[in-house]
C-alpha cells in the first residue's frame, strides 16, 4: 500500500508543474459556424444559369491558439485554424490562418500561412466581412486575386502608436523554376480610433504566370460611425503586365436600430482588360441590401439580396460561393443565414 501511495505522490508531483504552466499560459479553443440558404441564378449571355437553391458554408472554422510568457516582456504564440463545412465534408485540415511567432513591445513577427495585409485591412470596411453573396470579392480586391491567404509567409505587425499600426508581409519563393520566381509582398498602414478607421494597403505579385511579371494593387479607404449610422468607402487600383489599369470602388452604409441593422452596399469596377483585346473594357456594378438581427454578440441572423450587372466583357460575381458564369452574365440571389461564434 505504501509503495502505491508513494507512486501516486510522485506522479502528482510530476504533473503539477505541467498543470500550473497550462493555467499560466492557456490554450484557447474557438470557432465559427456560419451557413446560408440561397436562391441564385444568372441571367443574360448565351446560356443562362437557371435558378437553383443551395445551402452554402460561409467559412465556418475551428481553431486553437495559445501563448507562453518567456520573460522580459517576450511571448511565444501559435495558432492553428482549420475550415469545416457544416453542409459537407470536403475541407483540408489547417488550411486557414496558422502560424508560430514571437511578440514583444516592438510588435509581433511570425511565419506560416496567414491573410495578407491587403485582405485583412480592406475587408474591415465590408459589413459582410468578405463572406456571403454580397461580399467585397464579388467586384473588388480583383475578385479574390488580391484577397489572399498566402502560404510560406513571414509577417511583422507593429504595436499601436496612437492609433496607427503597420503590417508587412513577404512570401518565400519556394515555387521557383528555371523560368518563374513567384513571390508576393504586402504592406498596410491603418489608423483606428473611436468611430474612425482609415487604411492604405499595397500588394505586389511577381511571376505568377508566364508573361505576367508583375501585378500590384493599391487601396485607400475609411469607415466612420456617426451615432447609429456607419459609413464606409474604399477605392482600389490594380496594374498588371499586359493589361490596362483596373479601378474599383465600394460604398456602404449600416444603420443600427437596437438589435437590428439595415445594410446597403454598392460596388463598381471598370477596365483591367488585356491590351490585346479590342472588344471593350470590363465594366460591372453590384447592389446589395441586407437585414441583420443580432441575438447576441455571438449569434446573428442575416437576410440579403444581391444583383450584379456585367457588360459584355465583365464577369463580376457573388462575393462567396460564386456561380460559374461567362462574360456578360448577371448573377442575382437571395440569401438567409445564421452565424454563431464560440
Amino acid at each position: 500500500m505504501n509503495k502505491k501511495l508513494i507512486a501516486l505522490a510522485l506522479a502528482g508531483a510530476a504533473f503539477a508543474p505541467a498543470a500550473m504552466a497550462q493555467s499560466a499560459n492557456p490554450v484557447t479553443l474557438y470557432g465559427r459556424v456560419y451557413a446560408t440558404f440561397e436562391s441564385v441564378q444568372a441571367t443574360g449571355g448565351a446560356t443562362e444559369v437557371d435558378r437553383r437553391n443551395r445551402v452554402s458554408d460561409q467559412s465556418s472554422l475551428l481553431g486553437v491558439r495559445g501563448t507562453e510568457d518567456l520573460g522580459g516582456g517576450l511571448k511565444a504564440f501559435f495558432q492553428l485554424e482549420t475550415a469545416f463545412k457544416p453542409d459537407q465534408n470536403d475541407t483540408t485540415f489547417a488550411a486557414r490562418n496558422s502560424a508560430v511567432g514571437l511578440q514583444g513591445a516592438w510588435g509581433s513577427i511570425f511565419m506560416g500561412r496567414w491573410d495578407m495585409p491587403f485582405k485583412a485591412t480592406t475587408i474591415a470596411i465590408d459589413p459582410f466581412g468578405d463572406l456571403t453573396i454580397s461580399g467585397i470579392t464579388g467586384v473588388l480586391n480583383d475578385q479574390t486575386n488580391f484577397d489572399r491567404r498566402d502560404q510560406n509567409v513571414v509577417q511583422y505587425w507593429s504595436p499601436d502608436f496612437a492609433g496607427f499600426s503597420v503590417r508587412l508581409a513577404g512570401t518565400a519563393d519556394e515555387g521557383k523554376t528555371a523560368t518563374l520566381d513567384p513571390r508576393d509582398y504586402g504592406a498596410s498602414v491603418t489608423y483606428s480610433r473611436g468611430p474612425l478607421y482609415v487604411v492604405y494597403a499595397y500588394e505586389e505579385h511577381r511571376d505568377r504566370a508566364v508573361g505576367v511579371t508583375k501585378e500590384d494593387g493599391n487601396a485607400l479607404g475609411a469607415s466612420y460611425a456617426l451615432g447609429p449610422v456607419k459609413l464606409g468607402l474604399l477605392y482600389e487600383e490594380f496594374k498588371k503586365t499586359l493589361s490596362s489599369k483596373q479601378k474599383a470602388w465600394m460604398g456602404n452604409v449600416v444603420w443600427t436600430i437596437g438589435n437590428n441593422q439595415l445594410i446597403y452596399q454598392y460596388m463598381d469596377s471598370k477596365d483591367g482588360g488585356l491590351n490585346s483585346v479590342t472588344t471593350g473594357e470590363p465594366d460591372c456594378k453590384s447592389n446589395s441590401i441586407g437585414y441583420q438581427y443580432n441575438f447576441s454578440k455571438r449569434t446573428f441572423f442575416l437576410g440579403q439580396y444581391t444583383k450584379v450587372d456585367n457588360n459584355a466583357a465583365a464577369s463580376c460575381n457573388f462575393g462567396a460561393n460564386r456561380l460559374a458564369i461567362a462574360n456578360g452574365q448577371d448573377p442575382e440571389g437571395v440569401s438567409v443565414g445564421l452565424r454563431h461564434v464560440f
